[in-house]
């Protein structure tokens, strides 16, 4: 008898979960800002990233379709309601001088996506502000002060290695190169920030040069793309003053990765999916 009392107890205790550790989000504030980030391809195609549009895939946002498509798009974003709204911008772009212009009339017939969505949406929404929250990264900083001491860290990182899962990337752009006229742009941008595409994104920062020079490689990350997007994040917690706020970040997408991975870990914020933005 005394045996089975035992055992009841135990099993009691484990069944109803009385040692259970409780897990952190119970000693945090329940209520977080929210942030939806919209990564992007750049809709004025500027060419200053490595992957760069073919000429017959480019699409033009001011003309038909694209341009009812983008009127979808800029809805559905809307959706979300943002109290905030910040910008790939650094502040030699005089974000907020443009939006004044903007609110004027200005850059109306300018197809960059911070003109498109950021202040369109801004303006639509009879928000006063619009940030800019890029900067540089700690390696640019480095450069300036010192670029021996920097090639002394990171010199001699090969960036000429071969890579086959970059191949395989290729491949990928290639393909949603060739998909960005015929899909509608909303479903062209539900696609570009899912999970999987923001974390494939992130992942050929992983392979090929990253594991060359030693450890350089991993450094070089760290003091460069890691870095010049935790100082984004950085810059978006300074413009935060509540958790009621819902603040939208539109980047370029190779951004999206990273912000994706600070937002989800901090008990700040709560990411909002791109795609959960339904009626």
């Amino acid at each position: 008898m005394r045996l089975f009392s035992v055992l009841f107890v135990l099993v009691s205790t484990f069944s109803f979960g009385q040692t259970q550790l409780k897990p952190p989000s119970e000693f945090y504030p329940g209520q977080k800002t929210k942030v939806l980030v919209v990564g992007t391809f750049h809709f004025n195609f500027p060419g200053l990233d490595q992957l760069k549009s073919a000429d017959e895939n480019k699409i033009d946002v001011l003309k038909e379709p694209k341009k009812s498509e983008l009127e979808e798009l800029v809805a559905h974003i809307k959706r979300f309601k943002p109290t905030k709204i910040a910008i790939e911008a650094r502040p030699q772009w005089k974000t907020m001088q443009k939006y004044e212009a903007y609110k004027n009339g200005a850059y109306r017939d300018n197809r960059d996506e911070r003109f498109q969505l950021g202040m369109r949406i801004a303006s639509d929404l009879g928000l006063d502000s619009i940030y800019g929250i890029d900067t540089w990264a700690l390696s640019d900083s480095l450069y300036e002060k010192d670029s021996v001491f920097l090639k002394s860290l990171v010199g001699e990182v090969n960036w000429n290695t071969e890579d086959p899962y970059w191949k395989y990337a290729e491949a990928y752009f290639e393909h949603r190169d060739k998909m960005m006229k015929p899909v509608h742009l909303l479903d062209y941008l539900k696609s570009m920030n899912s999970r999987e595409a923001h974390n494939a994104n992130f992942g050929l920062y992983l392979t090929g040069a990253f594991a060359t020079g030693g450890l350089q490689g991993a450094d070089n990350l760290s003091i460069w793309w890691y870095n010049r997007n935790a100082r984004i994040f950085s810059k978006l917690v300074q413009i935060t003053e509540s958790p009621e706020e819902r603040i939208l970040v539109i980047f370029g997408n190779g951004h999206a990765a990273i912000l994706r991975q600070l937002l989800e870990a901090s008990p700040q914020y709560e990411f909002v999916e791109f795609s959960s933005l339904e009626d």
